[in-house]
C-alpha cells in the first residue's frame, strides 16, 4: 500500500531525528532514560495527544507537531502551544512548561525556544542534537537573551565607522534579526571590526563558535593574521592567546575552536563528506561563480557537523553566488548571518532582508582620510578596441601557435585571413604588440604626467590585472622587456605559479622594494591588503560591478609615509592612486563609487574662491572635499595648527566632512523632514539643501581662512598634467558602429515595408490616420530582433543619439514596445525629433484636452484622472479596449469598466476610439 502524506512526513521526521541522535519510541514502549534524547510518538497530554514528546536526560523538554508536506507552519506553532500550557503532575519535566517547540513536515522545520525574549519561531534545516538542548537547559539565559544585555562597547582603538558598525550589529542581534549586513568601504577595517564584535559575542554573549567565510584560501590566511594580531581593549592577551582560531585546512573542525575560518567550497565538501582539491579554494568566487546558473547545491544532514555547530556566520565580501547557488550551505546552520561588504549588490541586500545596520561608503572614507581618492587615466589602442587581422598571401603564412596547457609553440600555415575581435584578444589570440603599446605608453607617461614629482628612479608599485594565466605570462615578459629590467622587477602572482610561492611573492610586493610590478588574474584582485600600490592597470574588462569595485579597492589603502618610502624611496606620501584603464572597464560599468575629485581641471585656488563667491553645485563641493582630505594627510603639526586657528578649530578633514554631509542625500532628507515633515514642497526642499551647503561653505567666506589654506596648499601640493593621449585614441569607432546600426535599421524597414502590418500602416498611411494595434507592434519588434539584423529599440535609439544628439530627446522606456513607433516615424522623416512615445502621447493628450475645452466639454478632476490613466495605457500599448479595464491593474483598481462608465458616461467606447486616434495616429 502507498503511504499517506501524513505517514510520509512522519517517516522523514523519524529519519531526521535519528540522524540527529534521538532514540525513537512508541508510547507503549516508553523508556525515557534509554538515551540522552528520546522522542516518544503519540504521547497523550492533558490538552491532547502530541505527535512527539521530547525527553532530554529523562525529563520532558519539548514537543514536535508533525504535518504533511505542503502545510504552512506559521499557524501550527499556535497549535503546539496548547501542549505546552499544562503537563501531567507525575511527568518528569525540566520546567513547569515545555521549553522547546518544533513544527515539521519533514521538508520544512520551524523551532521556537520559549525561554527566548519575545519567543519567535525560526526555520531550521534539521533537528538539534539532544546534547545541545541539554546544554541550553543548563544555561540560566538563552543566547538571544544575553544579546539584549551586552555591556557598552569600549571605543578605544576603533574608528567612528567601526563603532557605528558594531553598535548597529548588536542592536540588530538584540532584536533577534537573523541576518545583518555591514557596509564598510575597502580599507576601513572590516576584518578588524569583525575581530572586535567576535570577541564581544564570545566573551560577553557566550557564543559557542563563530564561522568566518572568506572568498578564497589566501584571504583566510590574511584573516587568521588579523585575529592573531588583535588585542581587545583592556585585555592582557591577544585574541588567539585566549581563544583558538582555526583556519580549516582539513575536513575536521576543532571542538575547542571559537572561530573557524574557511571557504564555502570547503564547508560544502565537508557537509557532503567529500575531499576537496587544494585548487578549489584558490580561485575567487567572484571569478568562478559569477553568473553561475543552476539550482542551489544539494546538502544533506551530516551528523558529524550538526546544525548548531556555529552560533554566528560571518560572510566576508563573498561573491553573490554565496546567496544563490551556495545558499543552502548557509541555510544548513542554525546561526545568525552577518555580512561584511564594501559594495553591497541588490542580491546581497535582498539576502540580508534589507537590514543594512551600518553604511560607510568609499566617498566618506576618502574625506575621513581612511582611504585615498583615485583618478582614471584612459589608454586606447586600435587593437584593444577593434581587434585585428592576420593577413595571408598566396603561398600561405605560418604563425606561431601556443598550446594553452603545455605552452609549447608550434607553427601552422593559415589557409585564410585570421580576423579576431577585441573579445578574443589575449584569450584565443595574443598580440604582443598590443601589450607592448599599452606598457610603453605607461612607461613614457608615468613620470611626465602621472607622478611628475618623482625622481624617475622608482616606478610606483603597480598591479596589473590580466585576463588569464597565459595572458599574465605574456604581460610579465613584456614588462621586463619594455622597462629594460630583470626578473625581479616584475612577477606573475597567480595560482599557477611554479617554482615560486605566491604567498611569499605577495609579501615581497607588500614590504620589499622589489618587485615593482605584480601581474595577477584574481589572486590579489579582492581582499588582499597591499597598501603601497599606487597604480592599478586594467588589461582586462570586468562585467561584475561588485568585482570591479573590489579590484579598485586594491589601490585605495592609505599607508604611513615612512612605510611607503621604505618600498618607494622617492615617494612623499600617498594621497591618491591612478587607475589606468586600457580596456574600457571604467566606461562599460556604472561604478558604485565615483571619484571624489570631479573638478581636476580647476585649480585649488580658483575652486576655493568660487565657493567663497557662492558656487554650490555638488561637483564643486565634492572636489573641494577631496582636495582638503588629501591636503590633511600632508600636514605637519605646525600647518595643522595654523588652519585650526584660522577656521575656529576645524582641520581640513573636518571641513571635508562638512562639505560631504551637505551633499549627502540621506542627511539632506533627514534635515528636510525635521523641518517640514514628510510632505515638503520642492521650494522647501531646495531651501534646506541650500542652507546645508551654505553652512558647510561658511568657513571659506573668511578671507584669512582662504589665504592660509592657499598658502599651505601651494607649499605642499604639485600640479598634475592629465593631457589625453590623442595619438592612441581610436577615433570614429563608435560613430562607425552607430552608422552601421542606422543603415541596418533603414534596410530592415525597406525590406519589410510591405510585409509587416505596422510598417504598412506607418509607411503608407498619412499621420493622423495611422491606427496601430499592439499585436502589430509586437510583431514588428520581434522581427527587428531576429537575424540578420539583431536590432533592439535601445541600440537603434542610442545610435541616432550618437550621430545627431541635438535631434534626440530622452531615452526609450525599457520593455515598452511602442517606443519602436517613434523610431520608425523618425527614420521615415515623419517627425523632426526622436523622443519617447509616452512624451508624444502626453503632448497629444494635452492638445486633445484643449480641443475638448474649446468645444465646451469640461471635465472634473475625477474624470481627468481617469482620462490620464487611459492615456498612459495607450502610450504603452497603442490601443485600448473595454476588456482592458477589467484585466489591467492600473484600471481595474480604479473600479474597472463599470466605474469608468459611471464617471465618463455611457459614450465611453466612442471616447476611447477618439482618444486612441488622437494619441497614436
Amino acid at each position: 500500500m502507498n503511504s499517506s502524506p501524513e505517514q510520509l512526513a512522519r517517516e522523514k521526521i523519524d529519519a531526521l531525528l535519528t540522524a540527529a541522535g534521538w532514540v525513537l519510541q512508541d508510547r507503549g514502549a516508553l523508556d525515557r532514560k534509554a538515551a540522552l534524547g528520546v522522542a516518544v510518538r503519540e504521547f497523550p497530554l492533558p490538552a491532547g495527544t502530541c505527535d512527539y514528546l521530547l525527553f532530554v536526560a529523562g525529563k520532558a523538554a519539548g514537543v514536535i507537531e508533525a504535518k504533511k508536506r505542503g502545510v504552512t507552519l506559521s499557524g501550527v506553532a499556535e497549535q503546539s502551544v496548547k501542549y505546552m500550557v499544562r503537563l501531567p503532575e507525575h511527568l518528569a519535566r525540566w520546567d513547569d512548561l515545555l521549553i522547546y517547540d518544533y513544527e515539521s513536515t519533514g521538508e520544512e522545520t520551524f523551532f521556537c525556544n520559549r525561554r527566548d525574549p519575545k519567543a519567535r519561531s525560526r526555520r531550521l534545516f534539521a533537528f538539534h542534537r539532544p546534547e545541545t538542548l541539554r546544554e541550553w537547559l543548563h544555561q540560566p539565559e538563552t543566547l538571544r537573551a544575553r544579546l539584549r544585555v551586552l555591556p557598552p562597547l569600549n571605543p578605544r582603538g576603533l574608528r567612528d565607522c567601526q563603532i557605528e558598525a558594531i553598535n548597529g550589529l548588536e542592536t540588530s542581534l538584540a532584536e533577534a534579526k537573523p541576518r545583518a549586513l555591514i557596509q564598510l568601504a575597502t580599507g576601513a577595517g572590516k576584518t578588524f571590526t569583525a575581530c572586535s564584535f567576535s570577541y564581544r559575542l564570545i566573551r560577553e554573549a557566550g557564543a559557542k563558535r563563530i564561522l568566518f567565510l572568506v572568498d578564497r584560501n589566501n584571504l583566510g590566511d590574511q584573516t587568521l593574521r588579523e585575529f592573531q594580531a588583535f588585542q581587545p581593549p583592556g585585555a592582557a592577551n591577544r585574541f588567539t592567546d585566549t581563544y583558538i582560531v582555526q583556519h580549516l585546512q582539513s575536513q575536521r573542525i576543532d571542538r575547542d575552536a571559537k572561530v573557524v575560518i574557511t571557504t564555502i567550497q570547503r564547508l560544502y565538501s565537508m557537509l557532503r563528506g567529500q575531499d576537496l582539491a587544494a585548487e578549489e579554494e584558490e580561485t575567487s568566487g567572484f571569478e568562478k561563480w559569477q553568473g553561475e546558473p543552476g539550482e542551489p547545491l544539494p546538502v544533506s544532514y551530516n551528523p558529524d557537523i550538526p546544525i548548531e555547530t556555529f552560533d554566528f556566520i560571518v560572510t566576508d565580501e563573498c561573491h553573490r553566488s554565496i546567496y544563490g547557488l551556495w545558499r543552502q550551505v548557509l541555510a544548513y546552520f542554525d546561526a545568525s548571518i552577518i555580512g561584511l561588504t564594501a559594495t553591497p549588490s541588490k542580491h546581497t541586500l535582498g539576502f540580508f532582508n534589507q537590514n543594512l545596520v551600518a553604511e560607510y561608503p568609499y566617498e566618506r572614507s576618502v574625506a575621513d582620510g581612511v582611504n585615498v581618492g583615485y583618478e582614471i587615466y584612459r589608454i586606447r589602442t586600435h587593437v584593444t578596441e577593434q581587434g585585428g587581422k592576420v593577413e595571408t598571401d598566396a603561398a600561405g603564412f605560418q604563425v606561431p601557435v601556443r598550446d594553452r596547457r603545455t605552452r609549447k609553440i608550434r607553427y601552422e600555415t593559415l589557409d585564410a585571413d585570421l580576423e579576431y575581435t577585441a573579445r578574443e584578444l589575449d584569450r584565443s589570440v595574443v598580440n604582443p604588440n598590443q601589450i607592448r603599446t599599452v606598457l610603453q605608453t605607461y612607461k613614457s607617461r608615468v613620470f611626465s604626467e602621472l607622478f611628475p614629482d618623482r625622481s624617475g628612479e622608482w616606478l610606483p608599485k603597480t598591479l596589473i590585472f590580466a585576463k588569464d594565466d597565459n595572458h599574465a605570462e605574456e604581460i610579465v615578459h613584456a614588462v621586463r622587456e619594455v622597462f629594460g629590467e630583470g626578473n625581479d622587477f616584475a612577477k606573475k602572482i597567480t595560482y599557477r605559479n611554479t617554482g615560486e610561492d605566491p604567498k611569499a611573492l605577495i609579501k615581497a610586493f607588500r614590504v620589499d622594494p622589489f618587485p615593482r610590478i605584480a601581474v595577477t588574474v584574481d589572486m590579489i584582485a579582492t581582499g588582499t591588503d597591499i597598501k603601497p600600490v599606487e597604480v592599478l592597470l586594467f588589461m582586462r574588462d570586468v562585467k561584475s560591478e561588485g568585482y570591479y569595485e573590489q579590484m579598485k579597492g586594491r589601490g585605495v589603502r592609505t599607508i604611513p609615509a615612512a612605510d611607503l618610502q621604505a618600498v618607494t624611496p622617492d615617494a612623499r606620501t600617498k594621497t591618491r592612486f591612478i587607475l589606468i584603464d586600457a580596456v574600457g572597464v571604467s566606461e562599460t560599468k556604472k561604478n558604485a563609487s565615483q571619484p571624489l575629485e570631479r573638478k581636476r581641471s580647476i585649480s585649488f585656488n580658483a575652486l576655493i574662491e568660487q565657493i567663497a563667491m557662492g558656487r554650490r553645485d555638488e561637483d564643486a563641493l565634492s572636489s573641494l572635499a577631496a582636495r582638503l582630505a588629501a591636503l590633511d594627510r600632508k600636514l605637519g603639526d605646525e600647518d595643522r595648527t595654523r588652519i585650526t586657528e584660522a577656521t575656529g578649530g576645524k582641520t581640513p578633514r573636518d571641513l571635508a566632512r562638512d562639505l560631504l554631509d551637505a551633499i549627502d542625500t540621506d542627511r539632506q532628507q533627514a534635515a528636510i523632514e525635521a523641518r517640514h515633515g514628510a510632505a515638503p514642497t520642492p521650494d522647501q526642499e531646495r531651501e534646506v539643501i541650500e542652507e546645508l551647503a551654505d553652512a558647510a561653505c561658511r568657513p571659506f567666506d573668511n578671507p584669512a581662512t582662504r589665504s592660509v589654506l592657499k598658502d599651505i596648499k601651494q607649499k605642499t601640493d604639485i600640479v598634475i598634467d592629465e593631457i589625453t593621449i590623442d595619438k592612441l585614441t581610436s577615433a570614429g569607432f563608435d560613430m562607425k558602429q552607430a552608422e552601421a546600426t542606422i543603415t541596418s535599421f533603414k534596410t530592415f524597414i525597406e525590406e519589410n515595408r510591405d510585409e509587416l502590418t505596422a510598417l504598412q500602416i506607418l509607411y503608407n498611411q498619412s499621420p493622423g490616420r495611422q491606427r496601430l494595434t499592439y499585436a502589430a507592434i509586437r510583431e514588428l519588434v520581434q522581427r527587428l530582433t531576429d537575424p540578420p539584423h539583431h536590432l533592439t529599440t535601445a541600440n537603434v535609439w542610442q545610435a541616432y543619439k550618437r550621430l545627431d544628439a541635438a535631434k534626440v530627446r530622452g531615452a526609450p522606456v525599457d520593455e515598452q514596445l511602442t517606443e519602436v513607433v517613434s523610431l520608425v516615424r523618425f527614420a521615415l522623416g515623419q517627425t523632426e525629433v526622436l523622443e519617447p512615445f509616452a512624451t508624444v502621447v502626453e503632448q497629444r493628450f494635452n492638445l486633445w484636452m484643449g480641443r475638448e475645452k474649446r468645444a465646451g466639454r469640461e471635465y472634473t478632476a475625477e474624470q481627468e484622472d481617469w482620462l490620464r490613466a487611459i492615456a498612459s495605457f495607450i502610450a504603452a500599448n497603442a490601443e485600448i479596449a473595454p476588456r482592458d479595464f477589467q484585466e489591467v491593474p492600473s484600471l481595474a483598481d480604479k473600479g474597472g469598466i463599470l466605474q469608468a462608465r459611471k464617471v465618463l458616461g455611457p459614450k465611453l467606447n466612442d471616447m476611447l476610439d477618439d482618444l486612441q486616434g488622437a494619441l497614436v495616429a
